[in-house]
């Protein structure tokens, strides 16, 4: 399996965090060499946060991400500072609902998906994050999608266990458009 440098960047309440410990916790489950660093502005929710998830068969000598293959971006401020950052022939994975510019680009494949868009007509706005995990998780084959599942009981609070399901559909959603 190849190895995976990622970026994962928006707004802070987003859910950026959590999607990135998902795709960690996934890769644990499966064995994998891994790195999950979560960063995040002073004001959390409204302020600024990414994270950096790393999944190799190989140990890992630096938790951080200069050069991402993977880019999953959810606010313009995201796609302005790491655009140029992500390796050619690498992958971004696009909130077209939040971000209305097209990649300056043409070196690395880019998804547009209207993930918050397509989580508020699911009813869970807040859900987004998780759409868009999908599709990373479809098109670049970073982890099985039965680790992600299994990943996901883990890691959502008991107090929220009930969400899992969304959670679920959520991904499934996100795959559909890759």
């Amino acid at each position: 399996m190849a190895e995976h440098e990622i970026v994962i960047a928006g707004f802070g309440g987003q859910g950026l965090l959590f999607s990135g410990k998902v795709i960690a916790y996934a890769g644990l489950l499966e064995g994998r060499e891994l790195s999950w660093l979560p960063s995040y502005g002073p004001e959390m929710r409204g302020g600024t946060a990414n994270c950096n998830v790393i999944l190799s068969d190989n140990p890992i000598g630096s938790p951080i991400v200069h050069s991402p293959n993977v880019l999953m971006v959810m606010n313009n401020p995201s796609l302005d500072k790491y655009e140029s950052s992500v390796v050619k022939g690498g992958m971004v994975f696009i909130d077209s609902t939040m971000i209305t510019r097209k990649l300056e680009r043409n070196d690395v494949k880019a998804f547009y998906i209207p993930a918050t868009q397509v989580a508020n007509e699911m009813g869970y706005p807040s859900l987004a994050n998780m759409i868009l995990t999908g599709a990373l998780v479809k098109a670049t084959g970073c982890i099985r999608k039965k680790s992600i599942s299994d990943a996901l009981h883990h890691v959502i609070p008991a107090r929220k266990a009930d969400l899992f399901d969304v959670n679920m559909k959520a991904i499934e959603k996100g795959e559909e458009y890759v």
